[in-house]
């Protein structure tokens, strides 16, 4: 090609212009080199190659920015290229974070649904022990809802310890059938 000979800076100015073929040598001197700087940045194959064409284009768009006297052309082309891995870096980062903020959060605990079964259970559980003798009922909240050892219950009511057992065991099993059939 004709304009690969001529110095980048040159090319750029004619590409200010809005000659193409000083931008195809511009293309064919740099792509390679600023899709190496991008890959570094972005570290995806696939996307340095977009962020590349991207960054050419705007070469392309902008080419009358460039002053020779702040720097070589390389350098503004290495700039712009890799200004535009580091915007798709935090654009990527940025996404990742709003994904974050808007997926559902982890399904929280229904506390209107679970203070609805333990008010269910409750009401089962009284239902039951409603059903109970006397005696097994006395025995059993003392114990359970009391918190007191079968010892206590049985120095409490005055009656043997084996009794105590007797009584809680037996009133265990009928709430447990009557829970089952609930």
């Amino acid at each position: 090609m004709e304009g690969s000979e001529q110095p980048l800076d040159d090319l750029l100015a004619r590409v200010a212009q809005g000659d193409t073929t000083a931008f195809e040598a511009v293309y064919d001197q740099m792509a390679g080199p600023v899709y190496g700087v991008i890959l570094r940045v972005v570290r995806d194959p696939g996307q340095a190659e977009e962020v590349s064409q991207e960054a050419l284009l705007e070469v392309w768009r902008y080419a009358a920015r460039f002053d020779p006297l702040r720097g070589s052309a390389v350098t503004w082309i290495m700039t712009i290229a890799h200004r535009r891995a580091v915007d798709r870096v935090r654009a990527a980062g940025a996404a990742t974070a709003r994904e974050r903020l808007l997926a559902p959060a982890e399904p929280t605990r229904d506390e209107v649904g679970d203070s609805v079964a333990a008010r269910m259970d409750r009401e089962r559980v009284q239902r039951c022990l409603e059903e109970l003798t006397d005696l097994q009922r006395e025995s059993i909240t003392l114990a359970y809802y009391g918190g007191q050892s079968y010892r206590q219950v049985a120095a409490a009511l005055g009656i043997a310890l084996g009794t105590i057992k007797s009584r809680i065991r037996d009133g265990l099993l009928r709430m447990r059938d009557c829970l089952g059939e609930a």
